[in-house]
C-alpha cells in the first residue's frame, strides 16, 4: 500500500488474532539503533515505537535520506512494524527539555521537527506519527497558549494529509492537553481532520482519567492508531514496570481486543535504558501472560 493510499485512523477487525507488542526505542537509550531493533525483533515483539533522537536517527543530521532508507530496510529484515515517536527530550535544544514546544513563541524548530518527522514516517511506512502539546510556558497566557496550539497542530495535520500518514496526539499528564476531554477539544477546534488519531498511553489513563482504563480504551476506540503501555499509580506520572503499579492489565488488553484495535501496543519505559534488554524481555513475558499467552506477533 502507497502512503497516499493509507487509510484515515480507526480501528480493524481483529478476529482471533493476537495483540501486536512493541517496545519504544526511548527505552534503549545506550544502544546503537541497529543493536536495538536486533534486541527488540530477538526477544519476540511485533514492533517498535521510534523516537527521533540524537543516536537513533537524528532528523537533523547530514545523509538522512540515506539513513532513513537504511533503518527501513532494517525494520523490514527484521520483521518489524513501527510508529514514529517524536518525544526526544533535548533534541532541539541541550538546555531546556522538550523545548521548544507548539506553544512556545518561537516554535519554528518544533514545527520543522514535526514535519519531519511525518516525510520519515511515510518513507518508513510507519503506522503512526505520534506527537502531544508540550507543557505551558508561564510567560504565554493559557488562551494564547491554545490558539498556538491549533494553529501549529494544523500545519502538522497539512503535512500528514499530504503524505498519507496517520497522527497520533498524546495527551500527556501536566501538559496543556493532558486528557481524553483535551483531546476531543483539540479534535473539535481542528475541525475533526480525518489523518488526526490519538495516542493512548495506558499509564496516563490510570494516572489521571476518572473512568476505569478499559473504558478509556473503548472511550477513544473510533480515533485509536497508537497505544503505549506500561505501570502506573494514580495521581503519579511516573512510567512503572508491569506488576509495579496499580493498573490490572488483563481487562486493558481484553478491551483492546474487543474494540478491533491493531496497532502496535508499545512499551513505554524511557528511564529503563540502563537494563534495556532485561526489562524488555520481563515486560514481554507479561503481556504475553497478560493477553492470554498470546504470541504478539501476528
Amino acid at each position: 500500500m502507497t502512503a497516499a493510499a493509507r487509510p484515515a485512523p480507526g480501528p480493524s477487525v481483529t478476529g482471533t488474532a493476537g495483540l501486536r507488542f512493541g517496545y519504544g526505542t526511548n527505552g534503549f537509550a545506550n544502544h546503537r539503533l541497529d543493536d536495538a531493533l536486533a534486541v527488540i525483533a530477538d526477544l519476540g515483539y511485533a514492533g517498535v515505537a521510534l523516537t527521533l533522537d540524537h543516536d537513533h536517527l537524528d532528523p537533523f543530521a547530514p545523509g538522512l535520506a540515506g539513513r532513513v532508507d537504511a533503518v527501513g530496510r532494517r525494520l523490514a529484515a527484521l520483521g518489524l512494524g513501527v510508529v514514529v515517536e517524536t518525544g526526544a527530550r533535548y533534541l532541539l535544544d541541550p538546555w531546556h527539555k522538550h523545548a521548544p514546544t507548539l506553544l512556545h513563541d518561537e516554535p519554528a524548530r518544533r514545527i520543522e521537527f514535526l514535519r519531519r518527522a511525518v516525510a520519515i514516517g511515510a518513507d518508513l511506512g510507519a503506522e503512526a506519527v505520534s506527537f502531544w502539546a508540550g507543557v505551558r510556558p508561564e510567560s504565554v497566557p493559557a488562551s494564547v497558549a491554545w490558539d498556538r496550539l491549533v494553529s501549529g497542530c494544523a500545519t502538522v495535520v497539512e503535512a500528514a494529509d499530504a503524505a498519507g500518514v496517520a497522527l497520533g496526539f498524546e495527551p500527556e499528564p501536566g501538559m496543556l492537553v493532558e486528557d481524553i476531554a483535551d483531546w476531543r477539544r483539540l479534535y473539535a477546534a481542528l475541525g475533526a481532520p480525518a489523518r488526526l488519531g490519538i495516542t493512548l498511553d495506558i499509564g496516563h489513563c490510570r494516572c489521571l482519567e476518572p473512568q476505569p482504563v478499559p473504558d478509556c480504551v473503548r472511550a477513544v476506540a473510533a480515533h485509536l492508531v497508537n497505544v503505549q503501555i506500561d505501570d502506573m499509580r494514580r495521581g503519579v506520572h511516573e512510567h512503572l514496570e508491569f506488576g509495579t503499579g496499580e493498573i490490572d492489565f488483563p481487562p486493558v488488553l481484553a478491551a483492546l481486543r474487543e474494540v478491533g484495535y491493531r496497532g502496535l501496543v508499545a512499551v513505554e519505559l524511557p528511564r529503563h535504558s540502563h537494563a534495556a534488554p532485561a526489562v524488555a524481555t520481563r515486560s514481554l513475558d507479561f503481556l504475553r501472560a497478560a493477553d492470554g499467552g498470546s504470541t504478539g506477533s501476528s
